[in-house]
């Protein structure tokens, strides 16, 4: 029982890599707030697990800063604490080239996957700072340490998280709270299956052979693979890690 006594926030719990760390957590010993954008989901997620007496769920969209403060407050009435705070909850966006997107659409990007992550940063660290300890992992990407061709946005955003957890921990990482980016490489799931369909309608298998071929590894990666970096980066055994960006790609970036 590695998360024994800890309380955690999960968001996008009900994509697959949420979806796996709830369950990871759960076994651990932890009570989990699971947040995602759709009570259906939630509900569907909530009962595949089992309806376990240590989880609970609350409705809260990446870009609702009211929906995203109330779940923070949900989790501390619920549980008693806020000790775990995993950002997770993004979007892919649009593959195109840089020129062809609208505003509207590099927004959005940006809104999901910045804004989001920084909002649960900005009511998440002071019930930490009160209780003297919490960790904050913020799902980055390995497309947060390197380019990605038709996803400017995206990796921009994935650059800005990182920076964020830099930032957070010079700034909070004595109050002891520490702060550090998981970033995956190609995962097998739904993101990666739409970045392969809007990449190559026409044959997004294409997409993958391309892909495994630059990873060193030979493969992708699976979500219960990030699961376990998450447990380590929310659990003690990571007590001195702050401000880090920890890449989990099968050596995709390596190159």
């Amino acid at each position: 029982m590695r998360l024994e006594n800890k309380n955690a926030i999960i968001t996008g719990a009900t994509g697959g890599i949420g979806t796996a760390t709830v369950s990871k957590y759960l076994d651990e010993g932890a009570n989990v707030m699971m947040v995602g954008r759709s009570e259906d989901k939630l509900v569907e997620v909530y009962d595949q697990l089992g309806k376990p007496n240590n989880a609970a769920y609350c409705v809260a969209e990446s870009t609702d800063e009211i929906a995203i403060k109330d779940s923070i407050q949900k989790t501390s009435d619920t549980f008693g604490s806020v000790d775990i705070v995993i950002a997770n909850a993004g979007t892919e966006g649009v593959v195109q080239p840089l020129v062809d997107y609208s505003v509207e659409d590099f927004n959005h990007t940006l809104v999901v996957n910045v804004t989001g992550v920084w909002l649960y940063f900005k009511y998440a660290i002071p019930y930490m700072e009160n209780q003297g300890y919490g960790s904050i992992v913020a799902v980055a990407s390995g497309a947060g340490v390197v380019g990605f061709p038709g996803l400017c946005p995206y990796s921009a955003s994935k650059h800005a998280v990182c920076g964020m957890v830099k930032t957070a921990c010079l700034e909070y990482g004595e109050k002891g709270i520490r702060f550090n980016a998981l970033a995956p490489g190609p995962i097998d799931n739904r993101m990666m299956e739409s970045l392969g369909t809007q990449s190559q309608p026409d044959d997004p298998s294409n997409f993958r052979e391309n892909v495994t071929a630059n990873i060193p590894s030979g493969r992708y990666g699976t979500n219960e693979e990030m699961a376990n970096l998450a447990l380590f980066l929310g659990s003690d055994e990571s007590s001195y890690c702050n401000g880090g960006v920890y890449l989990a790609d099968g050596g995709f970036t390596a190159a």
